[in-house]
This record gives C-alpha cells, structure tokens and sequence, in this order.
C-alpha cells in the first residue's frame, strides 16, 4: 500500500480504482506554490498532479519517501523530472489519453478560421451582416505541416487526411510513416505549409521554435496553430507578423504566461483563442484518471 497525494483534480473513477487496489490517498486539490508543496510533501509515496502543480527542486529536496510522480497529461515540463530522476524518483505521464481531444481541437481552431466563426460571432452579436466579408477558403487541398509527429500529431494528420489536406511533418525523433504523411526537415515544412501546427513540449530545443526568422522563411498568409505549450512561439514576433499580414490566421491554445495577459494578441482580429483546454473533454479526463491510475498500481505491485 502507498500514501499517495493527490494534487490536481482528477475522475472519480481514478480515485475508485487506486482506493480498490488498497492504496491511502490524500486530495488537498487547492493551488499551491512549488514552497506550499515542499512542506506538505512529506510522508508521500506518490504524487498525482496535473498541470496546476509546480514540482520543483524544493519539494523534490523536501520529499523523504517520494518514490513517484505521476503527471495526468502530456508535457511534464511542470516538473523538474530530470533532478527527479538523479534522485531516484519515477516520473510518468499519460501520453495517449488526451491526444484525441488535442488533435480536434487544433482542427477546430482551423476551420474556425478560415470560415471566419470567431469573426462572425462577435460581428453578428453587434448586430452586424457582413456576409460579403467573409469568403472563406476550405482546408481541403492545403499542406497542413505538423511540427512534432508524436500522438498528437499523427491523430491530427489522420483527420486532416479524411479532410483530404496534403499532410507534411517534422519530428527530430522520426524518420518514416508507414501514414500518407512525408516527413521533412523544418526549413521545407516552414517554406511549403498552408497551416503550421506545433505539438511538441517546451524544452531549451525547441523555446521560440517560431520565432521572426522561422516566419520569414513561411508562405505569406500562413495560418500558425498552437495547442502544444507556450514557449515555442515567440508571441512578440507572432503578434508583429499578423499586425503585417504575413500570418493570416493564428489559432492559440497555449500562451507563454497562464493566464495570459497578452491582451493585443488575445484581441487580434485573425486570432481565435481557448484557454488551455485542449485536454478538456469529458472522454480525455476520463482517459487520462484511468491512465494515471494504472501507472500508480503497476507500479506499486
């Protein structure tokens, strides 16, 4: 049996399996700092978090039993998983669970924008008909380039596929697909996309993988999705290249500060944004409460 702390919300039906399988679980879900965390942290076997907690070097220094840090999400970059790691803690995530609902999501943000739904909602509410403004254009026959082709991405290139879009990815880690997808250096996918999709983590390797440069390098009127982290676009150089057109569209899930306050991008005419629910499905929540579950019983065994 662990003594396992429960720090970010998750399903009912995570807190059932691991109360079956005999484990002690404590739920203290109020927002914490990485110092709060540090004092509380002791004692533990186990910590669930999801994206809310911090788990720095202080708490991680403070831990005295802490065997294992269980992430329910993708990215753990809320984590300091490799001085973990040096101290002899697991550190595990759900990489699949919400990768559908991900995927959908960046799909949404893109044919929102081309048929201008973000646009036409407020225009509309102002009592305002602008039917000749909006002529669109369908994503059918565009090159969606999808930087990093793990299981975010290869979900997203299956429906953008079924759309009938030319689909073109970069990912360091892969070098051929048996999917209907070429895979490319970064400088070809830049030059050749329509729609640019990120879905990789935040890391020194890829900070402002988007950045003025890679821009200037993309077609003129590009669209740019974000539903990765925030981090990896430069959100001065993003807002700059729709003020002058040379972006068309952005759609942003993930922002460099949460909450943001980049109110002129949030703002932008030719942006539609969410705020970080790309996970945020009833399907995905219940995914990732079972995912983490099992990570924690095999784990214990």
């Amino acid at each position: 049996m662990a003594k396992i702390l429960i720090s970010d919300p998750v399903s009912t039906e995570c807190i059932d399996l691991l109360e079956k399988a005999g484990h002690d679980l404590d739920i203290k879900t109020d927002k914490k700092t990485p110092e709060e965390l540090a004092d509380m942290i002791q004692g533990y076997d186990a910590i669930v978090i999801r994206s809310a907690t911090k788990v720095r070097k202080v708490a991680i220094d403070a831990a005295d039993k802490l065997k294992l840090i269980v992430r329910g999400g993708v990215g753990i970059d809320n984590i300091d998983h490799e001085y973990a790691r040096s101290k002899g803690i697991t550190v595990s995530n759900t990489p699949t669970a919400s990768s559908q609902s991900v995927a959908e999501l960046a799909l949404a943000h893109m044919l929102a924008l081309y048929r201008f739904l973000p646009q036409a909602n407020i225009t509309m509410r102002n009592g305002e008909w602008n039917k000749k403004q909006y002529k669109g254009k369908e994503v059918a026959g565009k090159v969606l380039g999808i930087i990093g082709f793990g299981n975010i991405g290869k979900s997203l290139a299956k429906k953008a596929i079924a759309l009938d879009m030319i689909v073109i990815a970069y990912d360091p880690y892969v070098k051929e697909t048996d999917m209907n997808v070429e895979i490319v250096d970064l400088d070809t996918l830049l030059k050749h996309s329509d729609i640019i999709s990120l879905h990789i983590p935040h890391t020194d390797a890829t900070h402002y993988i988007i950045n003025a440069d890679a821009i200037a390098k993309m077609k003129d009127g590009v669209m740019i999705i974000n539903c990765a982290r925030g981090g990896v676009v430069d959100e001065k150089a993003l807002l700059a290249a729709l003020n002058s057109g040379k972006v068309a569209f952005a759609g942003i899930d993930s922002f460099e500060e949460e909450p943001t306050n980049n109110t002129e991008l949030v703002s932008h005419k030719n942006v539609s944004v969410t705020p970080h629910i790309g996970a945020s499905t009833k399907e995905a929540q219940g995914r990732v409460g079972l995912e983490v579950a099992e990570v924690i019983i095999e784990f214990f065994k």
